[in-house]
């Protein structure tokens, strides 16, 4: 059992025992952000005031006389009524063989037996995926691995936007460029599709079926099947390489043409009322600030018409909860979904949507520009390569998705102790050297003779590690793991710097040291893993 869960049970049962019940999720516990207000504290005193009719003191006072103090060295009452509680050594210890014996799985919570779809990426298969599409590619996938991590049963789902006029325009695109590999005159259309990558499917089409397509009668079909085919495949590579996967692959295409629309209006009717010749749905009943067109004057439906099939789709599939990540751009959409889940009788908070801020990227001091439909677009694959994976990923995870965030290129690929992925990876590789440095000293997981101020510190962070896994997966929020990596990085280089490990005249004091580093490397590859970076062992 972790610290903070541990305190908690605490004050619940003191509560108790002055008459009230209250909830484990009622009390707060919070890492002290200043070591002589001690290790924890909480407002608990002051947030049942009113209810229990006595002066947050009064309560605090009350709670601590009350409180089973196994593990605590001591407790003081603070400003109107904080509880700061001072921990034992040996409450912190413990957690140094736990560690060790749950490796990799600690810090995982237990299994809650919901299943939660997360939707993300969903980019257009009409070209490679650019980098305004990455930092949500990041964020949802840290999500999934946050979610996993925290207990629930996750999918990872993308959806195929195989349908609509930007596919027509793609299709049209293509066929232009094949007619142009044989020397003929082909056209691209107004919003067509101008990069690179469309040139290259139409040769690896030209080289698989030579001219046939000149000669079909209805070749968009083709080239809208073959293209959106080769385009997915260099997705899911560039997403393979990018340390995001799959579990699901669903086609709006799909939905279009198995009468699923036409099944939804007809469930939907009583929300649905006929205005100048369209099909709108009253989604004012519910969280929406105006009603939304589902079908057009001109009898074409809106994305929003398949998007409810879609979701409801998903939900019919067992789903407990579903989590879209998408552009800051679709902030209207929030309300409008949920509004239509709600139809179908599911709660509001069934759905959350996770909206992800634009990214610039900054080389030299200059802004790179990205345009998928132009040839001068910047693709994931072309920023993997200049600055790797595990910058990309740590950079996109060290802000929370609802900011803006400028990526320094430069500073990404810098080796120093500026740049923050090469800081918390030195670290990693730091303890690996000194674990192998004293392979020859028997390690003592007891961690008894850890005292030092440095060493208690990093102890702490340890412990709190699946308490800010539980916040993060609650919150949707790898950035709280990075800031928790960056913290803990920190630690480790102030206890690498203060206290010598190996120390061949004191081994059962280097036998506690190796034991913490031995700790300190599990929980830190742990971290990394959960936004998908790297824990390399030298560097």
């Amino acid at each position: 059992m972790d610290i903070v869960k541990n305190l908690k049970i605490k004050i619940q049962e003191a509560l108790a025992k002055l008459g009230q019940e209250i909830s484990l999720d009622d009390i707060i516990i919070e890492k002290s952000k200043d070591e002589a207000h001690g290790d924890y504290a909480s407002n608990v005193a002051m947030k049942f005031s009113r209810v229990l009719a006595k002066k947050p003191k009064n309560i605090a006072s009350l709670i601590v006389e009350n409180i089973d103090t196994t593990g605590i060295d001591k407790i003081e009452i603070a400003g109107p009524g904080f509880i700061n509680f001072f921990m034992k050594h040996d409450s912190l210890q413990v957690f140094v063989s736990k560690i060790i014996k749950e490796n990799d799985n600690y810090g995982r919570l237990k299994k809650k037996n919901l299943k939660v779809n997360v939707e993300f990426v969903s980019a257009n298969p009409t070209g490679l995926l650019h980098v305004g599409t990455a930092r949500g590619a990041a964020i949802g996938d840290s999500i999934c691995r946050l979610l996993d991590f925290a207990g629930y049963d996750v999918t990872r789902e993308y959806y195929i936007n195989d349908a609509g006029s930007q596919i027509d325009n793609f299709a049209l695109s293509l066929q232009a460029r094949y007619r142009q590999a044989f020397g003929l005159e082909g056209v691209i259309p107004e919003n067509g599709y101008e990069g690179y990558d469309i040139v290259e499917i139409a040769q690896i089409i030209k080289n698989e079926i030579g001219d046939k397509a000149l000669k079909m009668d209805n070749p968009i079909e083709y080239f809208k099947e073959k293209g959106i085919k080769i385009e997915l495949e260099r997705i899911i590579e560039d997403l393979e390489t990018f340390r995001v996967h799959f579990d699901v692959f669903s086609s709006e295409k799909e939905i279009r043409s198995n009468r699923a629309i036409e099944k939804e209006i007809e469930y939907l009717k009583d929300y649905i009322y006929e205005q100048d010749q369209a099909l709108f749905l009253r989604t004012t009943d519910f969280l929406d600030d105006k009603d939304r067109v589902i079908k057009k004057s001109n009898g074409e439906y809106t994305y929003f018409m398949p998007d409810i099939c879609y979701h409801v789709d998903k939900m019919s599939r067992g789903f407990d909860y579903l989590i879209d990540v998408l552009g800051a751009d679709h902030h209207g959409y929030v309300n409008r979904m949920k509004s239509a889940l709600m139809m179908h009788g599911y709660k509001e908070d069934t759905l959350h949507v996770e909206l992800i801020q634009m990214v610039r990227f900054i080389k030299d001091g200059q802004e790179f520009k990205a345009s998928k439909r132009k040839g001068d677009a910047i693709t994931l694959r072309d920023v993997c390569e200049e600055v790797g994976v595990d910058a990309m990923r740590y950079f996109f995870a060290m802000r929370a998705a609802t900011t803006h965030l400028d990526f320094d290129m430069d500073l990404a690929i810098e080796q120093s102790l500026n740049n923050p992925v090469y800081y918390a990876q030195y670290a990693h590789a730091r303890l690996c050297s000194i674990l192998e440095q004293g392979q020859d000293i028997k390690i003592d997981e007891s961690a008894k003779y850890l005292k030092e101020k440095a060493e208690i510190s990093l102890l702490k962070h340890l412990a709190d590690f699946s308490n800010v896994v539980s916040d993060s997966a609650t919150e949707k929020a790898p950035y709280k793991i990075t800031n928790y990596i960056h913290s803990l990085a920190g630690l480790i280089h102030v206890f690498y710097n203060e206290c010598r490990v190996i120390d061949r005249d004191n081994l059962l004091l280097s036998g506690s040291r190796l034991a913490l580093v031995k700790a300190s490397k599990i929980v830190l590859k742990n971290a990394l893993t959960l936004i998908g970076v790297s824990a390399p062992t030298q560097m």
